[in-house]
């Protein structure tokens, strides 16, 4: 007998991509159990196959930072915060953070599927009574219209949001003159794809002629310390924390004040979840 939960969950996390860099990336989690039926007539009861599956999930590899460690020119060491990851290709980055803010994967590069079956052979080394086996299918939600994946971290979150490196993919719905403007969402989404949104708060002034065309963002939150450096170009810098609704303001002032036109932008972070701003002339 086999169980399905579709949409049983879904992960946030940023992966490092051996050809596009620093990407974020929001999935959804397809589930499948094997096993035999028990006397009620049941596998696993369906109220307790989420919150089974979503708790793993959550404390192991959810916003984290996914490092393939055999992806080329990267070089990983203990560090003071705790692990540093340095990379050149596609470009140089720096990060240093807690060993919990990262998934370390022995592979060249980060596939939904490959990761979807490491993470089953996880849940299947303690299996609950009577599951024989664990399937899990990681994949994008469907987007009709534009989307972009961005990095960023909430030093006053409270929970794993605080970690300097995660990251969602996310539709965008730009409004003006009570109609969607589709060119403008492609532009907007193509401006934010791969890019790292920081706090100018976090931004750390540096002198250093070397350092002249990169961004270092650094702060300290309730998991510890966290240190990340990027080329200048692949960051845009929000005056204010990176949540949602401070990304969906910011949108739509930038978007009304080159259009000239009230705009109003519902920005989402990663999937089903989001916030909604105005901008009026």
């Amino acid at each position: 007998m086999t169980l399905f939960v579709n949409r049983l969950t879904q992960l946030d996390v940023s992966l490092w991509c051996p050809q596009r860099g620093l990407i974020g990336a929001s999935w959804l989690v397809d589930a499948e159990l094997d096993g035999e039926l028990g006397e009620d007539g049941m596998l696993f009861d369906f109220g307790e196959v989420k919150p089974w599956i979503k708790s793993r999930l959550d404390v192991s590899i959810d916003h984290t930072l996914l490092v393939p460690t055999r992806a080329p020119a990267i070089e990983i060491a203990e560090c003071g915060e705790g692990l540093g990851v340095r990379t050149a290709l596609p470009y140089a980055m720096e990060i240093r953070a807690p060993r919990q803010a990262f998934t370390l994967l022995p592979w060249q590069e980060i596939v939904p599927q490959r990761l979807g079956d490491h993470l089953a052979r996880e849940l299947m080394k303690r299996p609950p009574p009577r599951v024989s086996d664990i399937r899990l299918r990681l994949r994008d939600e469907t987007i009709d219209g534009a989307a972009y994946t961005y990095s960023h971290g909430l030093k006053r979150h409270t929970g794993n949001c605080q970690r300097i490196a995660h990251g969602h993919r996310s539709r965008l719905h730009i409004w003006q003159r009570g109609e969607r403007c589709p060119s403008l969402e492609q532009e907007w989404a193509s401006r934010l794809d791969d890019r790292y949104l920081v706090d100018t708060a976090d931004i750390l002034d540096g002198n250093e002629p070397e350092l002249r065309h990169t961004l270092t963002s650094r702060y300290r939150a309730e998991q510890g310390r966290f240190h990340l450096r990027l080329p200048l170009e692949r960051c845009i810098a929000l005056p204010g924390p990176t949540t949602i609704e401070h990304i969906a303001a910011w949108l739509a002032q930038h978007i009304m004040k080159e259009t000239g036109r009230t705009t109003r932008v519902q920005a989402f972070e990663g999937i089903d979840k989001g916030a909604i701003a105005e901008a009026r002339t």
